[in-house]
């Protein structure tokens, strides 16, 4: 009996190639493009669950607001850890884990810099699961001195893994010890170094300070519902141990200063959601964000569901024409069960062979999407576990369903009715297939929306005036490395020809260098006043090589020895501050300690510079001081010069003579910031391909039900042109019922869209607001499309020769 569907099967839907094509494309190209974006979906979201013990381990943060200032970090203070674990008994430990920052590392004659560098506890491999390949995981990271490497570091250096007991040489001026190699840390990890030095190594560890935070905390708990029990006791416990030292440097107990307006606050964050859900200063790497995780699963969603309708609207409408067959049948002794099957069988068919292809074809894309979303999305044995399930299902179901309607209604009629001709076939015969186009061009009109609105934001911030100049900025990372020569290399860089000026710091609006100090606005020190803005130490040379402005007062000057003591603020400093004319306007910056004259340096304000933008454009310009010093963290070089490559073989002619055998690297500060917007660009190009292709599936639809529609009315076109009418009057009534279910459409897929993208563009503090033109354009858009398609089956209906579809007649 089943060979025998599957051969009618076979044969009804060879008999009509034309939408048995149609049908397996639209399903395939659905679901390749859904695979590809589950893909992505389950990659973000397995992020750091490889650790066995993922449900367990939790962040500790910090949230502090003084004054008017609000800022949390994903750090803590530096004895938090131990004290955590000496008076919880439920916590079964805790690590810290501190970002070392950069070093060059010696292999042979060579230095090559290493940029994943942290400092970590002994209880590292404890709390994560780091396997380690070579060495003792208990005692790796417990002296001085010593370093864990990654198995690709290790054979980087040495060609080997088995390197326990060598050294390496960092930065010309220290050894350290080799005491384990681990397996290299997934890709899917809220960190991922390749040196873990003892924290031993680094003597602030030791610090017993409770009012600055450095350090990334992590609690490992006996039982994941601690966390709530935990999170509860941490005021108190905060409270216990900062107290004395905020009475000594704040004169006020906790309760007042929170009384006062400000808060110190400690809380957890579960190891699982600080990929997705955490943006705090501090974190060990950029993460991704839960949006869009949700945008993606929306729009794989939609994709899904337009192929599907596409899929049902096409085997409603060829079904129809199979009543007669249906009457045959029925008449010929067939029972309706074995109806039911018949039909079923041939949608599950139809599904079963466009999976196979979407199947195929995602993996044909995979190297192409993983370049496009940069991932490293990899097909193994444990995703087909989960994927070759869930195909299944995805045949059956949506076989099942878009075989339902000819299963069950067609076979639920009269035979004597339908040989007779009393079922009603034809488009306007079917409020289910009407419903099904307005739903799937609803859903692409809201793509194109989205489209618009997140290409227009990504351009709105690519020309938005920052507030200084990122073009032809050059930067040359970690001049620390020539030491004292920093400076003489900065000189002799500026007298290069296409060279206009430079800077050396490397306190960038670009670069993830940042600092913060207190600073109050008079000697009283009210905490109600204090100004907590980013500190930056900058040169002469910052504000003329970033082309900044200045709002009032002037530049530092290296001929002036007050500006030593002098400071510029941004227009959001002096906002805060309330002055209107902040010129020689004191400020007290905070030494630590006790809040007073004496642990305090005067200075004052001799310049305002206007606002720029130094973070994401999501968040408000806060305020910033800088400070006239030394600091050698990168050399900054306006250019002007059509050969930047020869430019570049100068400047590294002059880094080499000064500290050979160190590799030079460098940067463009416009690609700096472009790669801030890595994720948003991502989107835009995400959301543009899939968008198409969503447009593409619900058009071949549409194509087929056009056919269709003309196929049927077949015999009252030719009636109407043997009774004169013209072509374009024919085409326009075929056409019109099609484009008034997309009129319908815009009406429901424009405000919707509207609010949507209203709601993410509140995620920027700078914005464009959703333009009319917008809307219009997409509904044009949507319009135009569907005319383009319906068209070319109207016309060609039109011009058919109607002796040959009323021969029979």
């Amino acid at each position: 009996m089943i060979r025998n569907y599957l051969k009618t099967a076979y044969r009804s839907l060879s008999k009509n190639r034309g939408f048995t094509t149609l049908n397996i494309l639209g399903l395939s190209l659905g679901l390749a493009s859904c695979l590809l974006i589950i893909f992505y979906v389950v990659d973000e979201l397995s992020y750091d669950r490889y650790n066995t013990k993922a449900g367990r381990i939790y962040r500790v943060n910090e949230d502090l607001k003084l004054g008017e200032n609000n800022v949390l970090y994903s750090v803590a203070m530096p004895p938090l850890a131990k004290t955590l674990k000496s008076d919880f008994p439920y916590i079964e430990n805790t690590v810290r884990i501190k970002n070392a920052g950069s070093a060059h590392v010696k292999k042979g004659t060579a230095s090559i810099l290493e940029n994943r560098m942290a400092f970590a506890d002994p209880s590292l491999f404890d709390v994560f699961t780091l396997p380690m390949i070579t060495g003792d995981p208990k005692s790796a990271l417990a002296e001085p001195n010593s370093v864990v490497l990654t198995e690709s570091t290790a054979k980087k250096y040495f060609n080997s893994i088995s390197v326990v007991g060598k050294t390496l040489a960092f930065d010309n001026n220290g050894f350290f010890k080799i005491t384990g190699v681990i397996k290299d840390i997934p890709q899917q990890s809220h960190f991922n170094f390749d040196f873990f030095i003892s924290m031993s190594s680094f003597p602030d560890s030791k610090s017993n300070e409770w009012l600055r935070s450095d350090y990334n905390t992590y609690v490992l708990l006996k039982d994941a519902t601690d966390s709530k029990k935990l999170e509860a006791s941490l005021p108190a416990f905060l409270n216990k141990y900062s107290g004395d030292q905020m009475k000594s440097q704040l004169h006020m107990d906790m309760g007042a200063f929170e009384k006062s307006g400000s808060f110190f606050r400690l809380n957890l964050t579960p190891l699982t959601d600080i990929h997705l859900k955490s943006n705090r200063s501090g974190e060990l790497s950029a993460n991704g964000s839960v949006q869009y995780v949700y945008i993606f699963s929306a729009i794989a969603l939609f994709i899904l569901l337009i192929a599907c309708v596409n899929f049902m609207n096409l085997s409603t409408a060829r079904s129809a024409n199979r009543a007669r067959e249906v009457g045959v049948r029925k008449v010929l002794g067939s029972a309706k069960i074995h109806l039911i099957a018949q039909f079923l069988t041939e949608s599950t068919l139809l599904t079963f062979a466009a999976t196979v292809i979407a199947f195929v074809a995602t993996m044909a894309l995979l190297p192409a999407f993983n370049q496009l979303s940069g991932k490293q999305i990899t097909v193994d044995a444990h995703t087909l576990g989960w994927l070759i399930p869930a195909l299944l299902l995805i045949v059956m179901f949506v076989g099942a369903i878009a075989g339902s309607y000819p299963a069950f209604y067609l076979s639920a009629f009269q035979p004597i009715d339908v040989l007779k001709g009393k079922l009603a076939t034809g488009f306007k015969g079917s409020g289910l297939r009407s419903f099904l186009v307005v739903l799937q061009f609803s859903i692409s009109i809201f793509l194109i929306v989205s489209t618009i609105v997140i290409y227009n934001q990504l351009h709105f911030i690519q020309s938005k005036n920052l507030g200084y100049n990122r073009s032809q900025v050059l930067i040359v990372q970690n001049v620390f490395e020539l030491n004292k020569q920093a400076g003489v290399f900065k000189q002799e860089v500026k007298k290069l020809p296409g060279v206009v000026d430079a800077t050396l710091t490397g306190f960038l609006p670009t670069s993830n260098w940042k600092s913060t100090a207190i600073y109050f606005k008079d000697a009283s020190f009210d905490q109600k006043k204090a100004l907590f803005p980013q500190s930056w130490e900058v040169d002469e040379n910052y504000i003329s090589t970033l082309e900044m402005k200045m709002a009032a007062g002037r530049n530092f000057s290296a001929d002036m020895l007050t500006d030593s003591s002098g400071v510029i603020i941004n227009e959001a400093a002096a906002k805060f501050l309330g002055l209107k004319d902040p010129i020689n306007k004191p400020l007290y910056k905070s030494n630590g300690g006790e809040q007073n004259v004496a642990n305090s340096k005067q200075l004052h304000i001799i310049g305002v510079v206007k606002d720029f933008n130094f973070s994401s454009l999501r968040d408000v310009v806060s305020p910033v001081v800088l400070t006239l010093a030394h600091n050698t963290g990168a050399l900054s070089i306006r250019v002007r010069t059509a050969n930047i490559p020869a430019l570049l073989v100068q400047i590294n002619a002059g880094w080499k003579e000064l500290s050979p055998g160190v590799q030079m690297n460098y940067s463009f500060m416009d690609q700096d910031f472009d790669a801030s917007y890595r994720a948003e660009q991502r989107t835009g190009t995400i959301s543009l391909i899939f968008s198409s292709l969503a447009i593409i599936i619900a058009c071949l639809g549409l194509f087929g039900l056009a056919a269709y529609a003309a196929e049927q009315r077949a015999k009252e076109i030719g009636i109407r042109k043997i009774l004169g009418a013209r072509i374009t009057a024919i085409a326009s009534m075929l056409s019109f019922d099609f484009i008034k279910l997309v009129l319908l459409a815009i009406l429901i897929a424009l405000p919707t869209g509207w609010y949507l993208m209203n709601k993410w563009l509140q995620g920027f503090a700078y914005r464009q607001d959703i333009k009319w033109w917008v809307l219009a354009l997409a509904g044009f858009t949507a319009i135009f499309i569907a005319l383009i398609t319906v068209s070319f089956q109207s016309i060609k209906a039109a011009l058919s020769n109607p002796v040959e579809s009323l021969r029979s007649e």
